[in-house]
């Protein structure tokens, strides 16, 4: 029995890996993301138990308290954040993860001290990688949920000398480290790489604003992986080294679809400080006073709507502000009642996180096959009677187009001037977070319905019921 355990687990190891990699597979589908998401979490449930039966556990009391209260606390969040706070709530999730993997590599070199043990040079060097990444994770994930509940200003903060001082930071935290693999039992050199490690994470975030949260939550959850691994190796358990992989990489490979959505590289996100002010340059910011706007009231809104064919909604942040969802989805079930075809335009950056307007209209019940991404859409706006965009700017506006001199010029947006008709429902005429005046509001098929989202929507609601 005693030979067998070992091997017990890591075969269960072997198929808790094997549904981590089912369930990510079934995570890129509407479709089957439920499922999907059901298959991983059976796979962490076999780890878990696989993990228990090791002979190395040493306090079964506290582990069992432990999960307890993280499951307790786990439910109660899940049943009461609501959708609109998703990305928050990823953010926390993101910071937690970097902390456990921190904390791990924390109670190792703890444990080792304790133990007058040498400190293999592969551990060493396991545990100050996990604390660097598992502590920018941490501190960065806090920061970034501070900016999207309003707790800290959501635009990039930064002061002079900024990089330097990052700079300064990095080569503290590698002089520590280098002194540590010489001389691995200084517990003082030790903490001060962990505190040098939390500051990166929040020099990391602070100078990001809040347009640019879809990468930045994207990447941070990459690094929980990337520190979960670590963590693994410390350690040493198969399970942890796996899915911290797993993670770290899908966590990239979706950064760098965000990146692409909106023509920048990871590198200009992190660095550049983008929408700290205003960067409106070339036709549009120029020509704007000498430009006019047409704006609508509910009736006539209603009444475009109502006598359409076709019916494309664009969602974006400024509906899951309102959390618009809902009157947005009565809506449409209104229009496709008397006889309007409708469909969903969704970009890949709308919102404050991957996936942020998907899961909105999942919550309202929108079938997912009424969903379409960007590249499906596009070529269908052309046939589209009427376009209604809902709190959305950047992601629709035509300089990225058109102008050569706007700093969104080449973002790929959603086309929705080529409709016939476009109404905006905004609630003023103030710029994106790009910082630069939408060509959109000033074309002579665009209209504007100057009000909150959920407001204006509800209006509509009631005006096409009467048509």
């Amino acid at each position: 029995m005693s030979d067998f355990l070992p091997t017990g687990i890591q075969l269960t190891y072997l198929v808790a890996a094997s549904l981590f990699i089912l369930g990510l597979k079934k995570l890129g589908s509407p479709a089957s993301a439920r499922n999907g998401n059901l298959v991983a979490a059976v796979g962490m449930l076999l780890a878990i138990v696989a993990t228990l039966l090791d002979q190395q556990v040493l306090n079964y009391e506290m582990i069992l308290v432990g999960l307890a209260i993280g499951s307790v606390i786990g439910t109660v969040i899940a049943y009461k954040v609501q959708m609109t706070e998703m990305p928050q709530m990823v953010g926390l999730l993101n910071g937690l993860g970097g902390a456990s993997s921190a904390l791990i590599a924390v109670a190792e070199f703890w444990r080792l001290l304790d133990s007058s043990q040498p400190i293999p040079l592969d551990v060493n060097i396991s545990m100050l990688l996990d604390v660097l990444i598992g502590g920018v994770t941490l501190t960065g994930s806090f920061l970034a949920f501070a900016k999207l509940q309003g707790l800290v200003s959501g635009t990039p903060i930064t002061f002079p000398f900024q990089q330097p001082f990052n700079l300064m930071l990095l080569g503290t935290y590698l002089a520590g480290s280098a002194y540590l693999i010489i001389s691995p039992d200084s517990l003082p050199i030790f903490l001060a790489v962990v505190a040098v490690s939390l500051v990166l994470g929040v020099m990391f975030v602070l100078p990001i604003g809040g347009g640019d949260m879809p990468v930045v939550i994207s990447l941070l959850n990459s690094l929980s992986g990337v520190a979960a691994a670590a963590a693994g190796f410390v350690v040493m358990n198969n399970m942890l080294i796996i899915a911290g992989a797993l993670v770290g990489a899908s966590g990239l490979i979706l950064t760098e679809i965000m990146c692409k959505a909106m023509n920048r590289s990871l590198f200009s996100v992190l660095f550049s400080a983008f929408g700290s002010v205003s960067t409106a340059s070339g036709g549009a910011a120029a020509s704007a006073s000498n430009q006019t706007v047409r704006s609508i009231d509910p009736e006539e809104g209603a009444m475009m709507l109502g006598y359409a064919r076709s019916v494309v909604i664009v969602p974006g942040y400024g509906m899951a502000v309102a959390q618009a969802q809902h009157s947005v989805r009565e809506l449409a079930d209104q229009l496709e009642r008397m006889g309007v075809d409708v469909k969903y335009a969704i970009h890949p950056v709308a919102g404050r996180m991957p996936g942020h307007m998907n899961v909105l209209l999942a919550e309202a019940n929108v079938a997912y096959t009424q969903l379409y991404d960007m590249e499906d859409i596009n070529p269908q706006f052309e046939q589209a009677d009427v376009a209604l965009v809902i709190g959305a700017n950047d992601v629709v506006n035509p300089a990225a187009r058109s102008d050569k001199n706007s700093p969104i010029y080449g973002m790929p947006i959603l086309e929705v001037d080529r409709a016939k008709q476009t109404i905006v429902i905004k609630r003023g005429m103030s710029a994106g977070f790009a910082g630069v005046d939408n060509e959109l509001f000033y074309k002579d098929k665009t209209t504007m319905l100057f009000g909150s989202a959920k407001d204006m929507v509800a209006k509509l609601v009631s005006e096409v019921k009467q048509l």
